[in-house]
């Protein structure tokens, strides 16, 4: 195992309603293989970035889902959060990122809200869906893992209408979900590698740089990712979970069912 390298925290060059901002960066006409919800801009980035990056660098695409504006955060602004947002998607490489509006801190389970994420879902129409963990600290995020959850389900229900510039969407239901972990520190179900891309994902939390502590700001609102401690921590738990793997970076997961096995060897290699 390659030693960790030093400073990968290096800074990179109406809520209630359903409407969408999107912001695509490029399309080769595949489709997505994975599409990654977060209650708030910064959720994806902070908990499975490097993960998002693997997909890509194995020739997939993943677009990303922000359900709110991040509007009630302390640090930033709706406006300011969205630049963040942009500069994140750049930085790594999503076909698309869109940001609905759906309320922050007003995150409710609604017919309106379930059927704006139903729709997000037929339109991308992943294979893997990525979400919120449904134990955290912040009300919000337990809130989102249970609208992405249950319209993960709904979307592959064909008597579900739904519509998209006009156009009634085909069913569509992912074949897996899993769940990030953020905050809690809970057990995970499965651990991805990510020593190769864990330094790379970096650009895109530090996109999001009103919310993180810098020098020469002293007077900044404290939060509890605002903290000068935050990211070295951040790192310090993917280490923590790359040592119980045998990498020196780590992702966990929470898994949603029983993961099938459909090729022994290739699940569990001899190298």
């Amino acid at each position: 195992m390659r030693e960790p390298s030093r400073g990968p925290w290096r800074r990179p060059e109406e809520p209630g309603t359903s409407k969408q901002y999107t912001m695509q960066i490029e399309s080769d006409g595949r489709g997505v293989y994975a599409l990654a919800f977060g209650a708030h801009p910064d959720d994806v980035e902070l908990s499975c970035g490097a993960t998002l990056l693997n997909i890509i660098g194995e020739g997939r695409q993943v677009a990303v889902c922000d359900l709110t504006r991040g509007e009630m955060g302390t640090l930033g602004t709706p406006e300011s959060r969205r630049r963040e947002a942009e500069a994140a998607a750049r930085a790594m490489g999503y076909l698309e990122r869109v940001q609905l509006d759906l309320g922050d801190s007003k995150l409710f389970y609604t017919e309106e809200n379930l059927h704006a994420v139903v729709s997000v879902i037929r339109r991308f129409r992943p294979a893997a869906l990525f979400c919120n963990p449904p134990d955290e600290r912040h009300p919000d995020h337990v809130k989102a893992s249970k609208l992405v959850s249950d319209a993960c389900y709904y979307a592959g229900l064909r008597q579900l209408k739904t519509t998209f510039e006009g156009k009634e969407q085909e069913a569509h239901r992912p074949r897996h979900l899993f769940h990030y972990i953020q905050y809690r520190d809970l057990p995970p179900d499965m651990i991805v590698d990510v020593s190769r891309t864990f330094e790379a994902s970096r650009r895109g939390v530090l996109a999001f740089a009103s919310q993180f502590w810098q020098e020469g700001d002293p007077d900044a609102p404290a939060t509890m990712i605002k903290r000068k401690e935050f990211l070295s921590g951040l790192e310090a738990r993917a280490r923590a979970l790359g040592e119980q793997i045998g990498a020196l970076y780590g992702e966990g997961f929470l898994l949603s069912a029983v993961p099938a096995v459909h090729s022994f060897t290739a699940c569990f290699p001899d190298h």
